[in-house]
């Protein structure tokens, strides 16, 4: 369904404040699948939400298959050639809706959970179940499966045309899946890897030439590394997928972590489990080793790179003391309970599913676009992918602010010259 809108905005210029008309780009609002697709006489039963003790529906609560969410909301009105020139994508908004397709009555439900723990899981399972119960009295049983797995499953269920709705709910510590805001957990895993940052950041600091070394999640991005480096204040160097870097010669890590060894007697250095993978020597079986859902098995790069670290400094500075400690917190991170914004934000997640799937929407997965919740078809969101920005004008404000204080200045290289780096200018 395409869309083109004309309308009127307001905004402010350096000389005077002005009004001017532009135009929307158009846009095009994704099909979600729904089971009237591929079954006829599904039926359009009065929502109990009506009767539920637990909400008191006001005008505008129930959600109209016309409420939408853009993609893209981020134009540059001065630009003539702003305008895309194919068509913003869009999305139905999440939510309860007036009426549903299934009878509370006859209908059951199977919860599937995939992969392994995640901070906040326990919360969506538990608001599933809850809100399946209290908000439409849905029965739940439970199981086990992939996101990957979920579109086979829905497509085999429209090959059947069987009375089955499918949803999913964003379940990656990485927060690589695309489209939608963040993943689940991934705020818990951020604030929890501070604590292996700051202990990496003392045992450097009590050793003469220490470095602290701490590998983090983040097998394809390196949002976690990121992150909670631009959180800490300790942090010298990070390494993520989204860069390649080299270790010795001008410009490589080496190089870098001579300077801040000299400079300040110790140094921190963060790098995803992802980074550097493809100059890890491998035996030919390595390369061919495939893990249960297909993906190149990762060797450790934390392991690697402390021992090249002690190679290095024996070659480059025999008889001078050196320690590197390794900090490896995945396992930590993973088990935690999640913070407060996590399980606020599983609770959303959960209950928009409930609400999509009980209207009769299928083969989608609900998340938050821009801080409104949507639904997305579930094709998209198993190939999309959520890669670091490394040029993003986020990390170069960091740069241009914090260059000049006492805190940290990020430097983004490319690729041909190698790492990711964070530099402090003046740490005590």
């Amino acid at each position: 369904m395409d869309f083109d809108f004309n309308t009127t905005a307001s905004f402010s210029s350096s000389a005077s404040d002005a009004t001017a008309n532009f135009t929307l780009p158009p846009f095009t609002l994704t099909p979600l699948p729904h089971l009237a697709d591929h079954l006829t006489d599904v039926p359009a039963l009065p929502t109990p939400i009506d009767r539920s003790p637990f909400y008191h529906p006001s005008p505008g609560f129930y959600i109209a298959p016309s409420d939408i969410i853009l993609r893209h909301i981020l134009f540059d009105l001065s630009s003539s050639d702003s305008t895309p020139s194919s068509r913003l994508p869009a999305y139905h908004r999440a939510g309860p809706r007036k009426t549903i397709c299934f009878d509370p009555a006859a209908v059951r439900a199977a919860i599937v959970t995939c992969g392994g723990l995640c901070p906040g899981l326990n919360t969506v399972i538990r608001e599933l179940v809850v809100g399946l119960w209290e908000i439409y009295g849905v029965y739940c049983i439970g199981g086990d499966g992939t996101m990957r797995g979920a579109v086979k499953i829905f497509e085999e269920i429209q090959r059947r045309k069987l009375y089955v709705s499918l949803t999913g709910i964003p379940k990656t510590v990485d927060n690589d899946i695309g489209i939608i805001d963040r993943s689940f957990g991934f705020q818990t895993a951020v604030e929890m890897a501070q604590q292996a940052i700051n202990a990496a950041h003392v045992e450097a600091e009590s050793a003469v030439n220490g470095i602290g070394l701490v590998k983090l999640m983040g097998r394809s991005t390196g949002h976690i590394a990121l992150h909670a480096t631009l959180s800490s204040r300790d942090v010298d160097c990070c390494l993520i997928p989204e860069n390649d870097f080299y270790l010795e010669g001008k410009g490589g890590l080496f190089e870098f972590l001579d300077q801040r060894l000299k400079q300040n007697g110790h140094a921190v250095v963060v790098v995803a489990e992802g980074a550097g993978q493809d100059i890890i020597p491998r035996t030919d079986a390595q390369k061919e080793e495939k893990d249960e859902s297909g993906n190149p098995v990762f060797l450790d790069v934390g392991a690697w790179l402390k021992s090249e670290l002690k190679n290095w400094w024996e070659h480059e500075h025999p008889g001078e003391l050196f320690t590197v400690k390794y900090i490896d917190p995945t396992y930590m991170i993973r088990a935690v309970p999640a913070n407060a914004t996590d399980n606020l934000y599983c609770t959303l997640l959960a209950h928009s599913a409930i609400h999509g799937v009980m209207a009769g929407y299928t083969g989608f997965v609900s998340g938050p676009i821009n801080g409104n919740y949507g639904y997305i078809p579930i094709q998209e969101i198993a190939v999309s992918k959520n890669l670091v920005d490394t040029k993003d004008h986020k990390w170069a404000w960091e740069l241009r602010t914090k260059a000049t204080t006492t805190d940290v200045g990020f430097h983004f290289k490319d690729k041909a010259q190698g790492w990711v780096g964070l530099e402090r200018g003046g740490r005590e």
